[in-house]
């Protein structure tokens, strides 16, 4: 899978993302939903569990930084 591919993808938050967190997020790629370890696109930011997200970046092989794809 190369990065441009991964970057735009939903997925949803299974563990806290946040300052000082490496979180968790489940992602559907590859006809399966795999785990990647997280972080948040803006440093500040903390995203909680089950909180629906896009990857904006990817570092291979298991790393994403992400952002609340919703408001609210």
């Amino acid at each position: 899978m190369d990065d441009a591919s991964m970057v735009g993808l939903m997925g949803r938050v299974t563990g806290t993302i946040g300052p000082g967190l490496v979180g968790e997020v489940i992602v559907r790629i590859r006809g399966g939903a795999e785990h990647f370890l997280a972080y948040p696109s803006s440093p500040k930011d903390r995203i909680e569990t089950g909180t629906v997200v896009m990857v904006v970046e990817y570092l291979p092989p298991r790393t994403v930084y992400v952002s609340a794809a919703y408001d609210g």
